[in-house]
């Protein structure tokens, strides 16, 4: 890992580091990382991308309910290609606009409007478990986690048969662009690219299948509530928030248990446990580890370092959830912890709109897994999709090893 130095951060100073959190090495583990820039202070201004680093969580949090300090109006990411490509995505917009065009989603990804689904999904889970201990062998992305995402989800919304092996595709690797000038950032854009001309074709050639998510989206594009660009950027945002989270999430949990089979006994014994165990899969493996946002005044952190206006700030999930401060043993998977609250999912005004349909996911198929399951093997060595943004595997190899 690069060394750290304390360097002059601009007009307020302040700790700095030279770490570069979006080297190959780092993107594969970047935990001591984050302790590393959090033992520095509340904000650490890294000068390999010209933004600060917030990881502690009280600040991280504190960030997040404040809009109008740390804003997300210039973009999430941390080059200006992707904030003037997305200047129409959710995520990049903040209250009202933000509010107004958040009720679009969430009156179709609340509690009472996903109520229906949970049957569909707890058995489509029950199926994908009975399949996984028939094949013994499996991988965990490709053979378990895209399953509920791919056969429920992409029906939910409404995408149509044709076009969704591609859109999976797409997703993955669209987060780097929203990382600084590197490859990665590079490839992320040519996939960005490609996706939103596929939205747009199948928006502009009226392709989406009736009764989905994104027939209602499009219907407020079409009664005038919304344009037509915020009705293709927010379908985006279904694709990459929708899929390569929750997948993401659920190879880890098959990780997480096989290296805890502990942790997996207290679950068989205890299956009440499951929403706590997908709260505590995301916690310690964050699916978006950081986003940025935009300093518009100077903003003093808890230990009295002073970010500056005008300033970008990287806001670290995936720091917050593993800082020794708020969570007793952060870096251990513990399905029952005290501690519940967990930064995973985002917070404030951005929180996760999807939220309640990942946990509704996850919860179903760790269930179902609990009941026929006696504990996961990992066969081969994983391959890590080293993403800028995103945290997920390419492959991992797995067994499952029937009660």
């Amino acid at each position: 890992m690069q060394g750290v130095s304390q360097t002059t951060a601009g007009a307020a100073g302040g700790p700095g580091s030279d770490i570069d959190l979006y080297s190959d090495a780092l993107l594969a583990d970047p935990y001591p990382a984050y302790r590393t820039l959090r033992d520095l202070g509340s904000a650490v201004y890294l000068d390999r991308v010209d933004a600060w680093f917030i990881g502690r969580f009280r600040d991280v949090r504190s960030a997040l309910n404040d809009w109008q300090t740390f804003s997300s109006a210039k973009g999430i990411g941390l080059n200006p290609i992707i904030n003037e490509a997305w200047d129409e995505a959710l995520i990049c917009q903040d209250p009202p606009v933000h509010t107004e065009r958040r009720k679009v989603m969430t009156e179709v990804l609340s509690p009472v409007a996903l109520k229906p689904l949970a049957e569909t999904i707890d058995a489509r889970a029950a199926q994908l478990a009975d399949r996984l201990i028939a094949t013994g062998e499996f991988d965990a992305v490709k053979d378990f986690a895209h399953d509920l995402p791919v056969g429920v989800v992409m029906d939910l919304i409404g995408w149509p048969e044709d076009v969704r092996p591609r859109l999976l595709e797409l997703a993955e690797g669209s987060w780097n662009a929203a990382g600084p000038d590197n490859a990665k950032m590079r490839s992320g854009l040519t996939q960005l690219g490609e996706m939103m001309a596929l939205i747009t074709e199948i928006y502009d050639n009226d392709r989406i299948l009736p009764g989905g998510f994104a027939a209602q989206l499009i219907g407020h594009a079409h009664a005038g509530h919304i344009t037509r660009d915020t009705a293709i950027g927010m379908l985006a945002g279904y694709i990459v928030a929708a899929f390569e989270t929750t997948i993401s999430a659920m190879a880890s949990g098959i990780w997480l248990f096989a290296e805890n089979p502990g942790e997996w006994a207290k679950l068989k014994e205890r299956p009440a446990l499951a929403t706590m165990a997908a709260n505590e899969i995301v916690r310690i493996e964050a699916p978006l580890q950081n986003f940025s946002r935009w300093c518009t005044r100077d903003a003093e952190m808890s230990d009295g370092t002073v970010v500056p206006a005008g300033a970008r700030v990287i806001v670290s999930y995936a720091s917050a959830n593993r800082d020794e401060r708020q969570f007793s043993d952060p870096d251990r998977f513990i399905i029952d912890r005290k501690e519940k609250q967990n930064l995973g999912f985002g917070h404030g005004p951005h929180g996760c709109a999807g939220q309640g349909l990942a946990r509704m996911e996850l919860t179903a198929v760790f269930s179902a897994l609990a009941a026929r399951v006696d504990r996961f093997e990992i066969t081969g060595a994983p391959e890590r999709a080293l993403n800028n943004i995103a945290r997920a595997f390419r492959t991992l190899p797995a067994r499952a090893v029937a009660s």
